[in-house]
């Protein structure tokens, strides 16, 4: 089930998000729902996993932050600064703090120019303009990524593997120094090796930088590896919001839940478990479904679900659900519930 509400949110964070919307206008009177109302924080220093079904708006959601496009409606705060208040000249100082590595590394960088140029692109414009200044910052991110600055420096995208260009988009993300990078799925696109490779990376990056990372991905098998705390989302709404362990181990919501179970073991011996297939059509974001957005899918829908909209209250410790029948009953009556 998916809902709204905002008890989940802590009162110190890098970023803070409130209330996002994100629709997409199709004709004159309609509009493809990507995001509806979510709300999430990240603190300094943290990495949050986002994940979901594809279409659920976890990609949305990742450029909306960074206002490309900009929300429909809601906040994004950082560091006390709201993003969407924000225009023109302002708006693109600010995003220097942000930075994107894309799903599809080759494509993400630009073929013409050689990887020494792709790197230095972001200090060409904000500085150091000194070609040695630039050039000492591009081979110390290049160096930290495993990536040879002296041979790569004359190279281009297309000289490389998939694996290395990921390297060299996530370099040109840390040139920057920026206070928060959004990966959107960085290793789906990669071999399963070298996907563990770049997790292991990132991860060693973040102790050495102290980065603060949003990590998009459908695959909560990987995001379990990364990932301090997890926010689970279906169809542009927020599931379930909880520390990375303690959702692997004990999920409350059933969607949760069903993405857990869809993971596939590493045992070609093991029985499938058929009553996970749904024979029900998926719900699309051009018209949702009333009150809880999974209730078409859920086994335990009932008149309530179709009703009202759950809204997150938590059920143990840090550990937030929006739904009306959560699969771990809550500690206390309503608390976190807003």
């Amino acid at each position: 089930m998916a809902g709204s509400g905002k008890a989940h949110l802590r009162d110190e964070a890098l970023l803070r998000v409130e209330d996002l919307t994100v629709e997409f206008p199709i004709g004159r009177d309609r509009a493809v729902k990507a995001v509806s109302g979510i709300s999430f924080d990240i603190a300094k220093g943290e990495t949050l996993g986002l994940v979901g079904e594809s279409g659920c708006g976890k990609s949305t959601t990742g450029r909306a932050i960074l206002q490309l496009p900009a929300p429909t409606s809601g906040q994004v705060i950082l560091d006390g600064t709201d993003l969407t208040s924000l225009e023109g000249p302002e708006m693109r100082k600010h995003r220097t703090n942000l930075q994107m590595i894309f799903q599809d590394p080759i494509s993400s960088l630009n073929p013409r120019r050689a990887v020494g140029e792709v790197v230095a692109e972001p200090l060409n414009v904000w500085g150091p303009h000194d070609e040695d200044e630039q050039w000492k910052l591009v081979s110390e991110q290049l160096e930290a990524v495993g990536i040879d600055p002296d041979v790569a420096r004359n190279k281009y995208p297309h000289e490389f593997s998939g694996g290395q260009c990921q390297r060299i988009s996530i370099a040109r993300a840390l040139v920057m120094d920026p206070q928060l990078i959004i990966c959107d799925e960085p290793v789906s696109a990669l071999d399963v090796s070298v996907q563990a490779q770049i997790l292991n990376m990132l991860k060693d990056l973040k102790d050495r930088y102290g980065l603060t990372l949003v990590f998009i991905a459908h695959d909560l098998a990987v995001v379990k590896n990364i990932s301090d705390r997890v926010a689970v989302m279906y169809l542009g709404k927020m599931c379930e919001v909880s520390e990375s362990n303690e959702l692997y181990a004990n999920p409350a919501h059933p969607y949760t839940r069903l993405l857990l179970e869809s993971i596939p073991l590493p045992d070609p011996t093991a029985d499938l478990d058929t009553t996970l297939q749904s024979e029900v059509e998926l719900p699309s974001p051009l018209d949702p479904p009333s009150g809880c957005r999974f209730r078409t899918r859920c086994p335990f829908a009932d008149e309530i679900c179709e009703r009202e909209e759950p809204q997150m209250r938590r059920v143990s410790g840090d550990h937030y659900v929006a739904c009306h029948h959560p699969l771990i009953e809550p500690t206390e009556t309503n608390v976190g519930l807003e």
